[in-house]
C-alpha cells in the first residue's frame, strides 16, 4: 500500500493523543498533514492541502451534528476522500446512520478493539463500510432479529392461511383506517361488506374463542403472531 495523507479532527486532547499514537506507530504509511478540533479548523486544513483520508470524530463541540455535516460537505465537495468515522458515540445508533447516510466509509467505534491498521488499509482500498467488532456485533444481532422475525411472520402467514388481501385488511386497520378508506385502496377489489366478511373469517382462524372480538382485538392479535408487523406499518397507496 502506498502513502496516503490524513487529516484527524479530534477535539479531546488526551483522545487526540491517543489517535496520533495508534496511526504513528500502528499505520507507518499514514502521513498526518495535520489535526482539527472545531469546524473552522477543518476547512482551514482542507484548503491548504486535500488529504486522502480523513479521520473523523464525531462529538465536536459537544456537538455531534457537526461531524456529520462535515462528513457530508466533504463527501459533496471532494468525494475521492474516504471519511472514516472514529467515535465515543457508542450507543447512538440513530447518528451512525446519519453519518452513514452522509456518505461516510465506515465507522470505528471507540470500545472494543479500536482503531487497527486493517481497518484503514480496508477503507483505503476501496472497501465501503468498514466496521469494527462492536459495531459489527450490533450488526449482526439486528440482521438476526430481522431475518428471525420475517420467518416466524411467513410461518404465520402460512399456518393460519393468511393471504395478500387479509394481510392489507390486517395492517390498515392497525392503522387507523375504516373499511370504507380500505376499500378504495389501489388494487383492493373488495366493498364493505366482503371486508367485513374477511375480517370475521380472520377472527375464527386466529381465536380459538371467537366471541366478543372487535377489530382492535384482533389487530393485536396479528401483531402478536406477527402477522404484521409494528416496526414496518407502511399504508399502500390509494
Amino acid at each position: 500500500m502506498q502513502n496516503f495523507k490524513v487529516i484527524i479532527v479530534e477535539d479531546v486532547p488526551l483522545e487526540l493523543k491517543g489517535t496520533l499514537g495508534i496511526v504513528k506507530n500502528d499505520i507507518p504509511e499514514a502521513e498526518i498533514i495535520g489535526t482539527a478540533d472545531s469546524e473552522a479548523a477543518y476547512w482551514r486544513l482542507l484548503k491548504q492541502q486535500l488529504p486522502d483520508l480523513v479521520l473523523l470524530d464525531l462529538g465536536l463541540g459537544g456537538s455531534t451534528t457537526v461531524g456529520v455535516e462535515l462528513c457530508r460537505q466533504t463527501k459533496e465537495m471532494h468525494p475521492q476522500v474516504r471519511v472514516l468515522i472514529f467515535t465515543g458515540e457508542i450507543l447512538n445508533e440513530k447518528l451512525w446512520v446519519d453519518v452513514l447516510d452522509a456518505g461516510a466509509d465506515g465507522i470505528i467505534l471507540k470500545t472494543g478493539e479500536l482503531l487497527t491498521r486493517n481497518d484503514v488499509m480496508a477503507v483505503m482500498s476501496g472497501k465501503q463500510l468498514v466496521f469494527n467488532q462492536p459495531i459489527l456485533q450490533k450488526i449482526v444481532d439486528r440482521f438476526k432479529h430481522s431475518v428471525g422475525s420475517e420467518l416466524v411472520k411467513q410461518e404465520a402467514l402460512v399456518n393460519y392461511e393468511i393471504d395478500e388481501y387479509d394481510e392489507r385488511l390486517l395492517r390498515h386497520l392497525a392503522l387507523g383506517y375504516t373499511k370504507e378508506q380500505i376499500t378504495q385502496l389501489r388494487g383492493m377489489p373488495f366493498g364493505v361488506k366482503s371486508l367485513e366478511k374477511r375480517q370475521n373469517d380472520l377472527v375464527q382462524k386466529l381465536f380459538s374463542d371467537s366471541r366478543g372480538i372487535n377489530a382492535t382485538r384482533l389487530v393485536v392479535r396479528a401483531f402478536e403472531l406477527r402477522i404484521i408487523d409494528i416496526d414496518n406499518l407502511e399504508p399502500d397507496d390509494e
